[in-house]
């Protein structure tokens, strides 16, 4: 597993003080907010604060005090240390399914997890094997997922 996952971008900046906006990859932007360390081009930058506003981080970075200097953050993306995560029992980072073994319920395995289309209606992970599978990240399909272990047990329906 990587020590640093990619948690969003810099999309602008925000005021005079050199804050900037960031577009959290996360399903809520308050948890980019609990760390006091994000990482860009590989760089330990201090979370000095940050509050959400519309989905977005609006964060103020040390050594970030100018609209000079955030604008030469724009574009670049944010990473974390992963041991820094604190994660509720039974949820994982979707980096972490890419590359895990699929296999259905009666065990026939299917291919490995090549990616993860973050989609409105639910996730869909895409499976290749002998043949690429959508499978919708839902729990009529998916029926346990074992990051540890590198498994995704699922459950087809006919034609998949």
């Amino acid at each position: 597993m990587k020590k640093y996952l990619e948690a969003g971008k810099v999309v602008n900046t925000h005021g005079i003080k050199g804050e900037v906006k960031i577009q959290p990859w996360a399903d809520d932007a308050q948890f980019l907010n609990g760390f006091k360390f994000l990482y860009i081009d590989g760089r330990a930058v201090k979370l000095i604060s940050g509050r959400v506003h519309k989905n977005f981080l609006i964060a103020q970075l040390e050594g970030v005090s100018t609209v000079n200097d955030a604008m030469v953050l724009k574009n670049k993306v944010v990473s974390i240390d992963r041991s820094e995560a604190k994660l509720p029992k039974d949820r994982f980072f979707l980096a972490d399914l890419i590359g895990a073994k699929v296999c259905t319920e009666t065990g026939e395995e299917l291919g490995t997890l090549t990616d993860v289309l973050e989609l409105p209606s639910s996730n869909v992970y895409v499976v290749t094997g002998k043949r690429e599978i959508l499978i919708p990240a839902v729990p009529e399909f998916i029926i346990n997922t074992d990051i540890s272990g590198g498994l995704v047990t699922v459950r087809l329906i006919e034609g998949m």
